[in-house]
């Protein structure tokens, strides 16, 4: 019998290589969050810092696919 989920780690250590982050986040997208202000207030990861680094690389959140693009 599998016990209860452990709980998710909230302020955990994002990859910060910008091309990991993008592949990290994306997947966690995909997988775990309907969107990204569930993403990150779960990984309690302002916004705004995580669209800026992501930006820097030419990727922008595109609400309609819940994905950076």
């Amino acid at each position: 019998m599998r016990g209860a989920p452990a709980p998710k780690e909230k302020g955990m250590k994002l990859p910060t290589d910008a091309v990991m982050l993008l592949s990290f986040v994306n997947t966690k997208l995909r997988d775990e969050y309907n969107d990204l202000d569930a993403l990150c207030d779960d990984l309690d990861v302002p916004r705004e810092e995580l669209e800026e680094k992501l930006s820097a690389i030419g990727y922008t959140y595109d609400p309609a696919r819940n994905q950076f693009r």
